[in-house]
């Protein structure tokens, strides 16, 4: 799977589980920790939760497991490291406190 199927692939399963306003970055130009990002927002720590856990499980049947997890719902930010694809799963307020697409606003926006 390329990095850019698994970043739709991702994508799809947050939209639906109902995450909040998905987003697929192409950074692979401005960086090489990613070819793409992923951000999506929970509205609770149980909807932050049940994202990472649905991107896990849906991923983990297709043979794909993170290399890295960080963070945890409470925190208001979870990072799940898929080597090519980075996931970023924050609480609302803290999506909107790091401001990722900002940072990264020279990244290609993906059609999702």
């Amino acid at each position: 799977m390329t990095g850019l199927e698994l970043a739709r692939a991702i994508a799809k399963t947050l939209d639906d589980k109902l995450g909040v306003d998905v987003r697929v970055l192409k950074v692979e130009d401005l960086t090489i920790i990613a070819d793409y990002f992923v951000i999506v927002s929970g509205e609770s720590s149980t909807q932050v939760r049940a994202l990472a856990e649905e991107t896990e499980h849906q991923l983990e049947a297709l043979g794909i497991r993170p290399v890295k997890m960080e963070g945890e719902p409470k925190s208001g930010w979870v990072l799940m490291d898929y080597n090519t694809v980075l996931l970023h799963i924050f609480h609302s307020e803290a999506r909107e406190f790091y401001s990722l697409e900002r940072l990264w606003a020279d990244a290609e926006p993906i059609e999702i």
